[in-house]
């Protein structure tokens, strides 16, 4: 993923999205006629799906999920004292709560055997209010995305990439309204969330038009980390579960940038919400479950593991109709 540095920081991201590299042919097809050959071929609906998905991300026609990693990434927004009554000591509240192991997220992790980490992407100097100024400089928003790179360097071979934030939901309600047009309540029920939404957009105008412009405008850090995140582990062959509204909301921005940049995701889980619904949809991702699990932390995404890595044990280790004696 090392390549020289250009001038303009942001010219260095396109340089690889435009470069990434695609999902393995051969795995994919060994693992899917494998899929047909199973005693319960077409019995286990989306379970095959996840199979060859895996195969195909992890160049490997025997997909398997050893080291599933967890990644919270946390940050403060000044907007947040406008559309929330919880004060920013929160954020950091919740990021010793994740190091203490007494959130859910910390429960579904341990269940799946799952690795966690917790980022505290500079929780004492919130981004400023993005209804009157950029959250983010390019060259800060670049070395942001780079830092989300460097998440997984301890390896995984499955990522999941959770935020922690007061407010993130209204920044996050803000760049996905830039990157996909609507209202203002499309993307949040909060009136509060709709107003700062509507001055945001406003206030940036036409430079929300490029992606990466309007993560940097309006995304904050843990968005821009998480963007990162989901980039390097294409390049590293780790597929990606997307958890909440607010994660999927940084993975669009890749997405708007490439359209086959989320090809190595699944979306974890719906949460319920009206706008999850509708990004979920614009990125053309059908969630694994529906529990309602509000939480934008990679709660959702951790319990999903355990899903995923049946879907690859039962490809793994069911037998053929040949090996059982069946037509």
């Amino acid at each position: 993923m090392t390549r020289p540095p250009s001038g303009l920081p942001f010219d260095d991201i396109r340089d690889l999205i435009a470069g990434l590299p695609a999902g393995d042919d051969v795995a994919t097809v060994t693992a899917a006629a494998h899929a047909g050959e199973l005693v319960d071929a077409g019995g286990l609906g989306r379970l095959d799906e996840i199979a060859v998905w895996l195969a195909r991300w992890q160049a490997n026609a025997k997909p398997a999920v050893e080291r599933p990693l967890v990644a919270i990434f946390a940050a403060n927004h000044q907007v947040a004292s406008r559309v929330s009554d919880l004060p920013q000591a929160r954020t950091r509240q919740m990021v010793e709560l994740f190091a203490a192991g007494g959130a859910a997220v910390n429960q579904f992790a341990l269940a799946a055997n799952a690795g966690l980490k917790v980022f505290d992407l500079a929780l004492d100097m919130p981004v400023p209010d993005i209804t009157g100024a950029d959250a983010l400089s390019e060259q800060a928003c670049a070395a942001t995305m780079a830092f989300g790179m460097e998440a997984i360097a301890g390896g995984a071979d499955l990522l999941c990439v959770g935020a922690a934030g007061v407010g993130n939901g209204a920044v996050a309600a803000a760049l996905a309204a830039a990157l996909f047009g609507g209202e203002a309540s499309d993307w949040t029920s909060d009136p509060r969330e709709q107003a700062v939404v509507e001055e945001a957009l406003a206030f940036h105008g036409n430079a929300l038009r490029d992606p990466l412009e309007a993560l940097r405008r309006l995304g904050g850090r843990e968005l821009a980390a998480i963007a990162g995140a989901i980039l390097a582990a294409r390049y590293q062959r780790i597929p990606v579960l997307l958890d909440g509204f607010v994660a999927c909301a940084a993975a669009a921005v890749l997405y708007k940038q490439d359209q086959g940049s989320l090809d190595h995701c699944l979306a974890a889980h719906r949460s319920g919400s009206v706008a999850h619904d509708i990004l979920l949809e614009a990125l053309g991702k059908e969630p694994l479950l529906d529990l309602g699990i509000a939480l934008e932390d990679g709660t959702g995404a951790a319990l999903a593991i355990s899903l995923v890595k049946s879907a690859a044990a039962a490809h793994a280790g069911m037998a053929t109709r040949e090996q059982a004696g069946l037509a």
